[in-house]
């Protein structure tokens, strides 16, 4: 951080591509608190082809000392994160993508958090709050909680987690790191690829010692809108991706006996997700290139470790997922298509 820049408290990295029609909404709420001070919303505009740049300017010539923009070309989500992640000056860090909100009234109670650690001799490396998938046209909102997983407002570290639901885990918008914790770790995620949230909200998870859980609504994922990168045909579409990222996520994955078992548990949880979600949309593709492609994918994570891929099989995700031949697919299918409209996550 340059010396003659004043510390803050949390810097917001907002990776903004294309999102005039967005960003407005997402800054304004990043700065609702009575004392905004030690708070950076920094804006990489990623190479952006409409009015964001401008209005990135506009933002950041209203809130002097606030907001700082950056202007690059396009590298895509990741490239946009690692600019973040190198310039941020705040104590902490968290990401947040241009057309998503922090919840009214959360934000004083967050930085309340955050405040306390300044000075510590041993801050809290991550922070964990709840997140709302804010569906358009979906009146009622499903709100992912960590109640049953973390005691609240405690220092905890990994083996103080309880175990976490069939399919719950820690998403990129659950998560507030020490910026140090990412830079310790080496965090860069890769350029031009989609669904690299994966990577960071795991990746980072070894050098992280301290948690504290917030149960606050405090980030408002905005999904529903015609050509996101989460609906349905566009990740088939694009699955390839999400077999890529499932491939580094098995990569950054450590040996058991070489963290705590808890951290170990809840990585090996977390990577048979992962592997799951992939495993579903090569299935909802109908293409049998893509059902071959999916037994590569688990092959790739038996090449990567046999320890880890049998501890990752042995998950009854993993387990439901490789039921074999065209009963095994439709039943996949089947269960999708429930999950979705009950939870609405696409």
């Amino acid at each position: 951080m340059p010396h003659d820049e004043t510390p803050k408290t949390l810097t917001f990295v907002v990776p903004a591509y294309n999102m005039q029609e967005y960003l407005s909404r997402c800054v304004s709420s990043l700065l609702a608190t009575p004392h905004p001070d030690d708070i950076e919303v920094l804006i990489v505009d990623d190479g952006s082809s409409d009015g964001t740049p401008a209005l990135s300017d506009r933002l950041a010539a209203q809130n002097p000392g606030n907001v700082r923009v950056i202007h690059q070309k396009n590298k895509g989500h990741g490239g946009a994160v690692n600019t973040g992640m190198a310039e941020a000056r705040g104590m902490y860090l968290k990401v947040i993508d241009a057309d998503d909100w922090v919840g009214a009234g959360t934000l004083t109670t967050m930085m309340g958090a955050l405040r306390k650690q300044r000075g510590c001799k041993q801050p809290i490396d991550l922070f964990v709050t709840d997140y709302v998938y804010d569906k358009v046209n979906k009146r009622r909102k499903h709100t992912v909680h960590f109640r049953n997983v973390m005691k609240a407002g405690q220092r905890l570290g990994w083996d103080d987690l309880r175990r976490f639901g069939i399919a719950q885990y820690m998403i990129m918008h659950a998560l507030t790191f020490r910026t140090d914790i990412l830079r310790q770790a080496q965090t860069e995620l890769p350029e031009h690829t989609f669904y690299v949230d994966f990577i960071y909200a795991y990746q980072p998870f070894p050098w992280v010692n301290s948690i504290m859980y917030l149960p606050i609504p405090f980030y408002h994922y905005f999904i529903g809108r015609d050509g996101q990168s989460v609906q349905t045909d566009v990740m088939i579409r694009r699955v390839n991706q999400l077999v890529r990222i499932n491939g580094l996520m098995a990569q950054a994955t450590p040996e058991r006996g070489t963290v705590s078992d808890g951290l170990y548990r809840y990585m090996i949880h977390f990577l048979s997700i992962q592997s799951v979600v992939a495993s579903a949309f090569l299935i909802l593709s109908r293409d049998p290139v893509n059902y071959e492609a999916k037994r590569r994918m688990w092959a790739d994570i038996e090449r990567v470790s046999p320890r880890i891929a049998r501890d990752v099989r042995h998950q009854l995700p993993s387990r439901a997922i490789n039921l074999p031949g065209r009963v095994g697919r439709f039943l996949i299918r089947h269960g999708y298509r429930i999950a979705e409209a009950i939870i609405g996550f696409n």
